[in-house]
Parts: structure tokens; sequence; C-alpha cells
């Protein structure tokens, strides 16, 4: 089977795909975009997080014919070439990522968050739109400092 899909803003195709692949396998392994990270396969841990439509999705649980004609935007498409978008450049400057394999998942649902809030979003708020993304190395501080940094330049520009 064939898949055609607008990938960071790039017309793709996925060939020789089979019935049951995953969306998150196909950008891993036919597409050449490691960013989202393979843990679980169960659509628990959110480290796969991607946009599927505008839509925050666990690309895991998402057969790739799914996304057929539709449009899906990685960690990687959130920067523009070199320079990184508010939410990654906030997770490097507060020491956010450690093993870096929740990150990925983890920026773009602070991502969603932020581009749907107004000011910065109070802690139980950061807290509820990341439940799903799981991390077993900072301990959460440093990703709420992050998410909080890049809500407040968001709403300062």
């Amino acid at each position: 089977m064939r898949v055609n899909v607008t990938v960071n803003g790039e017309a793709m195709t996925a060939d020789d795909v089979w019935e049951g692949e995953s969306l998150l396998y196909a950008l891993r392994e036919r597409l050449g975009l490691p960013g989202a990270k393979n843990a679980c396969e169960q659509g628990e841990c959110g480290s796969c997080t991607v946009y599927l439509d505008g839509v925050p999705v666990c690309a895991c649980l998402v057969a790739v014919g799914q996304a057929e004609g539709r449009s899906v935007i990685t960690v990687e498409g959130l920067a523009d070439g070199d320079d990184l978008d508010q939410v990654q450049r906030a997770f490097v400057e507060c020491g956010a990522v450690q093993c870096g394999f929740c990150t990925p998942g983890l920026i773009v649902q602070a991502h969603s968050l932020i581009a749907s809030s107004s000011g910065v979003p109070e802690d139980a708020e950061i807290r509820e739109a990341l439940a799903g993304n799981l991390c077993r190395c900072t301990g959460y501080e440093k990703i709420l400092d992050a998410v909080r940094l890049a809500a407040a330049r968001k709403a300062a520009s």
C-alpha cells in the first residue's frame, strides 16, 4: 500500500506500507523522521505525540492509512530550520531535557497547550495537559518551568 501525507509542510509518500503499520513506524522508519519516540506502543507514555491535522495524537495508535491525505507535524516540524520553536528553546534553557526520550512528545503537547492558551496557564492546567506524557528522569519541575517560560514569552509577544 502507498500512503501520501503532508509531513511538516512537505508532501511525502510511504511505499510498501502494510495495513497494520502505525503512523509512528512510518514516520521513523519509512520517512526518516526519528523525533517521535517509540516507547510503549500503547498510547500510554506520550513519547510519540505528533499533530495530526492540528490535533495532538499518539502516533503509535494511528494506523498510517488513517493519515492518507492529511497533515502531520512532528517535533522536527516545530522548528524553522535551525531556529527552534519557543517551546523547544525553553526546554533547552530550563534544563527540561534529561535523557530526551520523552522530550519530543512533551514539546508537542506543551506547544498545543500554549497555542490554545492566552497568557501563562496555571500549574494545574499544565499538569493536566501533560498528564499523558511520562518522564522518568526529571521530576517534572524543569518541564513546568519550560512551559511557563514559553507561555510567558508568547504572551509578551
